[in-house]
């Protein structure tokens, strides 16, 4: 493990760089833009954005609610005049205005429950997010691992093609003299064409590689990597499928994502449960209003005026008098009205469900079975990553195993291709012998270098398994 730690710092820092003139992008710069790029990833974070906003958004519902209300309007025909509640047929303007205080003292434990099942959903979100972040990171290492494999492949293709070049116009010039077999020319010309067909197929394959990172990192132009060296040491995994798993379990955020939605899930239950609990509740109101017909008759003195009755006085009638008030008619002021006329109201509210159509039954039955979907989501979570350990476990092994046996197959095949060069040069040999040592030779340099890459991508998938 010290040498693959080391392999990939090597990886990450791009040493022993061929191409000066453009280096490329490191790994490390890679997964650096794809952090800052990455669409999937800038969604988790606004995924944890909403459930922060959602937590908050309960957690406010423990305070008290104040609203405040006001109107003015004009009225025409006939109403009630809001002053003396007399039945009126006049236009005249009119004006309310209100404060209410409402407060939950209990609710079956509805907030408190639906408290905890928001913060539990933002815990999620968060691990979801870093989840995601964790993927991403694979996600690119093995894109990255993918474009140095296809360019390693294509380079070896190149080789072929410039050998079999090489040895075409050897053949040509004999073939132009008159010397040698006309067949071995034609033949080598049919492997040339398959040589050229090979890079065309490599050269493609490294496009399409560099487009999936291109994918990943969210970039628009094609992506160039570094040119290095990758270290030949590879040491064997010693973790087993069981430890790998066992560390999985522990640390990956998804399986903690997953953890808190069963706890949130749980906690939805609850808030459901609550439906069949009364609500008690605290209620206060302030109210005023004013209008334009309220007035005060103000007395400015007397009179003496002729009630309309009379006395009898020895025959005579004399009119009865009497004193008079008189008064003159002032508007109320708007402010002075709001202040004359508040009311306030305060009590207590309780709400004591009875029936509701079964709407707290079907609640409850529907948020158990959301329960038991979170937790069967988990447990196929861990079957699927306990599968997919063993497998990356097993191909780890089988190309680490390859990767030896490959590379004692490079050296023999490079030793008979190299006599069947010199004795094919010298007419000892024919262009069949020649051509199957050279086929033999390039397939097994392409296995050695999908066994090495195979080895190292594997690897890495493991340690992201182990959380490291």
């Amino acid at each position: 493990m010290k040498k693959l730690i080391i392999l990939l710092l090597f990886i990450t820092t791009g040493l022993n760089a061929q191409n000066t003139g453009n280096p490329g992008l490191s790994l490390e710069e890679c997964i650096q833009l794809a952090l800052d790029n990455n669409i999937n990833l800038k969604r988790s974070h606004l995924q944890a954005e909403t459930e922060k906003l959602n937590f908050r958004g309960t957690k406010s519902q423990v305070l008290p609610t104040i609203n405040g209300s006001y109107n003015y309007a004009i009225n025409k025909g006939r109403s009630i005049d809001p002053y003396t509640n007399d039945v009126i047929d006049q236009q005249f303007n009119y004006s309310n205005a209100g404060l209410r205080l409402s407060a939950q003292i209990f609710n079956g434990f509805e907030l408190r429950n639906s408290i905890q099942r928001d913060r539990y959903n933002l815990e999620a979100a968060e691990a979801e997010k870093e989840a995601t972040k964790q993927q991403l990171i694979l996600d690119v290492t093995l894109a990255y691992f993918q474009v140095l494999n296809n360019r390693d492949l294509l380079n070896l293709a190149k080789l072929r093609l410039e050998s079999t070049h090489q040895q075409t116009d050897r053949l040509k010039i004999l073939n132009e003299q008159g010397e040698g077999n006309p067949a071995d020319y034609t033949d080598i010309k049919g492997q040339l064409n398959n040589d050229q067909s090979a890079v065309i197929a490599a050269e493609n394959q490294l496009e399409q590689s560099k487009l999936n990172l291109s994918s990943l990192l969210n970039m628009d132009s094609e992506v160039n990597v570094e040119e290095f060296q990758v270290l030949p040491e590879m040491d064997k995994y010693e973790l087993s499928t069981e430890e790998i798993y066992s560390e999985s379990l522990e640390n990956l955020e998804v399986f903690d994502g997953q953890r808190l939605r069963i706890n949130a899930a749980e906690e939805d239950v609850a808030v459901s449960r609550s439906l069949y609990s009364p609500e008690i509740s605290l209620f206060a109101q302030l109210n005023t209003n004013y209008s334009s017909l309220a007035s005060l008759l103000n007395e400015t003195g007397t009179q003496i005026v002729e009630t309309g009755q009379f006395i009898n006085i020895d025959g005579t009638n004399y009119a009865v008098q009497a004193n008079q008030g008189q008064f003159s008619q002032q508007d109320i002021p708007y402010f002075d009205q709001l202040n004359n006329n508040l009311s306030s109201v305060a009590g207590v509210s309780v709400n004591i469900p009875i029936f509701n159509g079964f709407r707290a039954k079907r609640s409850v039955a529907l948020k158990k079975i959301q329960l038991e979907d979170a937790r069967l989501e988990l447990e196929n979570t861990k079957n699927d990553y306990l599968q997919a350990i063993k497998q990356a476990h097993a191909d780890m092994e089988a190309a680490y195993e390859d990767y030896y046996v490959l590379q004692e197959q490079v050296n023999a095949y490079e030793e008979s291709y190299r006599v069947n060069e010199i004795r094919f040069g010298n007419g000892v040999s024919n262009i069949v012998e020649y051509i199957i040592s050279k086929n033999n030779l390039d397939r097994s340099r392409i296995n050695l270098a999908n066994a090495r890459y195979g080895f190292l991508i594997r690897v890495r998938i493991l340690d992201y398994y182990r959380g490291v």
